[in-house]
């Protein structure tokens, strides 16, 4: 249901979202969600090309760099030169494919660590969480990035502190789930933790079919709607719940 609160600092009146009682486990997305679309787009992918050449260059036959490049089919993981144009193309189409996705990861690992990336989270994300997690409930992250990924960028946050992944208890990713717009990977993610039922799981997105498919599986689910995503129809904002901030959720929901 929806109500209205009245928030001080903007001084109007502002449509505040509730739940159905007793959700134990907030479902979280990223990109769009708990940080700019543009954090990802402008900055890690960028980050990531810039740096690849290098380290083909000088990881090529690193054991610890193996694994990323032979999971890449083998027509492009017997070249320098055709992975990174295999890299660039599927980079350049947003695909999300798993092998990518790690190496993505493998990439950003020393820019987060050096301090060239940090992710530059919502206004009211982290203390948001905080709250949450001191309430007992369960927070866990579902991302087409991998989850090595995930991990870096909530442990390098522009929070304070800056490394959030104390606050979150898992984390789920085309692996080992699914692919975020099908039914059945939040049934797979609700099945990981069989003692908490569909109706206590709630799914933040700003993805409407995403939002869709965890509702088809049972789960509460709400539009996000921050800076920068795309102007949501109105369809939808008949259809679905919808928030702007996760300051219009309570504490303890």
């Amino acid at each position: 249901m929806l109500g209205k609160l009245y928030d001080e600092k903007l001084g109007v009146s502002a449509m505040a979202a509730s739940t159905s009682p007793g959700v134990k486990v907030v479902l979280l997305d990223i990109e769009g969600t708990v940080c700019p679309i543009s954090f990802v787009k402008d900055v890690l992918f960028p980050y990531a090309l810039r740096v690849l050449p290098q380290t083909l260059e000088a990881q090529w036959d690193s054991p610890a760099f193996a694994k990323y490049r032979d999971a890449f089919p083998p027509e492009y993981s017997s070249s320098r030169d055709e992975l990174a144009a295999h890299v660039r193309g599927l980079m350049a189409k947003d695909v999300k494919i798993a092998y990518l996705k790690s190496l993505q990861g493998y990439l950003w690992e020393e820019g987060y660590a050096s301090g060239d990336l940090k992710a530059p989270l919502f206004p009211d994300v982290a203390a948001k969480l905080s709250s949450w997690h001191k309430n007992g409930l369960e927070i866990m992250i579902y991302s087409s990035g991998s989850v090595p990924a995930q991990k870096l960028l909530f442990k390098h946050t522009n929070a304070e502190p800056s490394d959030l992944t104390p606050l979150i208890s898992a984390w789920f990713d085309t692996v080992n789930a699914g692919l975020k717009q099908e039914i059945k990977s939040y049934q797979t993610i609700r099945e990981s933790h069989p003692d908490i039922p569909s109706e206590q799981w709630l799914f933040l997105s700003d993805n409407t079919k995403e939002v869709d498919a965890a509702i088809a599986a049972g789960m509460q689910s709400m539009v996000v709607q921050r800076p920068g995503n795309a102007e949501l129809p109105d369809e939808v904002r008949k259809r679905l719940k919808v928030i702007e901030s996760f300051d219009t959720l309570g504490d303890s929901l």
